[in-house]
Parts: C-alpha cells; sequence; structure tokens
C-alpha cells in the first residue's frame, strides 16, 4: 500500500504513533502558516546565542557505578534480613507458594493472564518506539 497515499479526503497524513487523522482545522492551518514563515525568518544577534550556550555549565551526570551499587546494596540488605530472620523469610515464600498455588487454572484465566501480559508488551513496545515531540 502506498504510504503517501491519504485515505480520508481532507485530512493530511501524521506520524503513526501519533493520534489518528481528524478533519483539518482552519486555525490550525492559519498558526502553521505563520509559525513556518516566523521560522524562515533568521535574527541576526552576532553570536550571542553561541556564547550563552557555551557560558551554560555542564549538565550533571550521575557515576556510572551507582546503579550497580544501589542494586548491590539492596541484595546484601534482603540477605542480611533473611539470614536475620529465616523463619520470617520461610513464612513468606511458603505464603506465597499456597497464595498462587490454590488459584484454580482455567482455560479463560490462563486466556486472559496471555491478553494481559500481550497488552502489557504491545504497550510497552509501543511506548518505547514512540516518536519524540
Amino acid at each position: 500500500m502506498n504510504r503517501n497515499m491519504n485515505p480520508i479526503p481532507g485530512t493530511e497524513p501524521i506520524a503513526s504513533n501519533s493520534a489518528p487523522t481528524s478533519p483539518r482545522d482552519w486555525l490550525d492551518d492559519i498558526l502553521n502558516s505563520e509559525a513556518r514563515d516566523e521560522r524562515s525568518s533568521y535574527i541576526a544577534d552576532a553570536g550571542f546565542t553561541a556564547r550563552v550556550m557555551h557560558a551554560l555549565p555542564v549538565p550533571l551526570t550521575l557515576p556510572a557505578w551507582r546503579k550497580p551499587a544501589i542494586v548491590a546494596l539492596w541484595g546484601v540488605a534482603l540477605a542480611g534480613i533473611s539470614l536475620a530472620l529465616p523463619s520470617a523469610a520461610l513464612d513468606v515464600v511458603r505464603e506465597g507458594y499456597r497464595l498462587i498455588g490454590a488459584q484454580p487454572v482455567s482455560l479463560s484465566g490462563m486466556v486472559g493472564a496471555l491478553l494481559l501480559a500481550g497488552t502489557l508488551s504491545w504497550t510497552a513496545a509501543a511506548y518505547a518506539l514512540r516518536e519524540s515531540e
């Protein structure tokens, strides 16, 4: 199918990750044409903008070791809690198993779980692949 072909008369194609097409609005057309005119005109500033951008401080970045260190610290904390309170950790695991194991398995339950997993996967993929605005 030709991607340039417009299936709805009076609308213009928009990005695939955007909202569905709608009829053109006269106010949007006016605003877009004026914005196009303004974009084409350049105001000479004798390098002022470049000097200001150069004078700005460099944005702070977090060290690369921060995330692995936090994960390791949480792991050590959980291991310490499970060693300090072995019966509590064992009770949590047993109750979790009883809660999950007590659920009846049915065809409708499996279909619902698959639909939920598919919906979440497609939503995550659409979010990850969206075009930045």
